[in-house]
């Protein structure tokens, strides 16, 4: 049990607890979703190797390197991590800004279970790119389930907004030319033409009736007529 700080003010004595984000923290099933994920991030324990030593009774095999490895630095707490998750697609952060705007916003720590103000990033960006990674695609169904659960609780959705599901899947050709480099060079001398001729240049040739052609890497201009013969 943590021993409260004198000299530092608690979140929920900072924070209008009537904020959407302090309503859905209180509303979030933490308990459940750890105990959901916690087997995922758990230590492997290791099969070890049995080697032979010697002791007053002769020599005795011995299993040595079994069990949990520890090594390495603690692991975060889940729901610092899912809080982040759920923050930067919420919010459209990435994981870099996501983690920035953590260390400035009070509502985002409270909502991942911090009880005073840490002004300081939460993580390495990178360690939510493993997470989500760890997670695999059940875990962030599972996430996403719970998430919408809660919200049904809050009344902030209704049920009936999920008996149908609209998908969009129009699809347009665009009247788009891939800009090539002919393509390129003739609008060029089309423009570069016009603009000669409001300056009152007078042209030899404008190449109005000749095209670009590019061999072997070097643009070469020829008549549009002998192109393709």
């Amino acid at each position: 049990m943590s021993t409260p700080d004198f000299f530092r003010s608690r979140l929920d004595a900072m924070i209008d607890l009537r904020h959407p984000l302090a309503v859905l923290a209180n509303r979030m099933p933490w308990t459940s979703i750890e105990a959901t994920l916690t087997p995922i991030f758990e230590r492997r324990a290791r099969e070890g190797r049995t080697r032979s030593e010697i002791d007053l009774f002769g020599i005795a095999p011995k299993l040595a390197g079994a069990g949990p490895s520890a090594a390495g630095r603690p692991r975060l707490s889940i729901r610092l991590m899912v809080g982040l998750l759920y923050l930067k697609h919420a919010y459209n952060e990435s994981d870099d800004s996501v983690c920035e705007r953590w260390a400035q916003e009070v509502y985002f720590q409270f909502f991942c279970g911090e009880q005073y103000f840490q002004p300081h990033m939460p993580c390495d960006p990178t360690n939510l790119v493993r997470f989500r990674q760890a997670l695999g695609e059940a875990g962030v169904e599972e996430l996403l389930a719970t998430t919408i659960a809660a919200a049904v609780q809050m009344k902030a959705v209704r049920p009936a907004e999920f008996e149908r599901v609209i998908v969009d899947t129009t699809v347009q050709q665009k009247a788009i030319a891939y800009p090539t480099d002919s393509r390129l060079l003739e609008v060029a001398r089309g423009k570069l033409a016009r603009l000669a001729q409001r300056a009152g240049l007078t042209l030899k040739q404008t190449y109005e009736r000749e095209g670009c052609w590019r061999t072997s890497g070097i643009a070469v201009w020829m008549p549009i007529s002998r192109r393709y013969n």
